[in-house]
């Protein structure tokens, strides 16, 4: 992608990104480069300082980086700790029960609430081959301490 700086011919400055350089002036002469305040169709291109990619700010954006990605993970196991916390605060824990307590439900022979439990690989695979819907909950290092 190329960032160009544009200015229209109301003085408007703004920035477009294209996929090629040949891409401005496809858009300029087709009529789809437009200002963005005055829709104005005069844009031409105006200089532009160029990025040059050093070892330090390269080193800068990688740490950068790292700090977005931790706390975006942090984000999300805390987000996924919420939920299995509301799970299992609102569901039956019928241990090793699983299978028949999600049969009789499914089968309309008890009625219909939350469980959490148990199952063997081959009892969650006959599960799901009765159409019964049910999903793990994950293991929380919490949860192995």
């Amino acid at each position: 992608m190329i960032r160009y700086g544009l200015i229209c011919d109301n003085g408007h400055e703004f920035e477009g990104w294209f996929s090629e350089s040949a891409d401005f002036d496809r858009q300029k002469e087709s009529g789809f480069l437009t200002c963005p305040v005055c829709s104005s169709l005069h844009v031409s291109k105006t200089l532009m300082a160029p990025s040059v990619s050093t070892a330090r700010k390269k080193e800068a954006q990688a740490a950068q980086h790292a700090l977005t990605v931790n706390a975006a993970q942090r984000e999300a196991f805390a987000k996924i700790k919420e939920a299995v916390a509301a799970i299992r605060a609102n569901s039956e824990d019928v241990g090793e029960r699983f299978p028949e307590e999600a049969r009789k439900i499914h089968y309309g022979e008890t009625d219909a609430r939350g469980i959490i439990g148990q199952a063997s690989a081959d009892d969650v695979r006959s599960l799901i081959d009765e159409g019964i819907e049910i999903a793990p909950l994950p293991v929380l290092p919490d949860d192995v301490n």
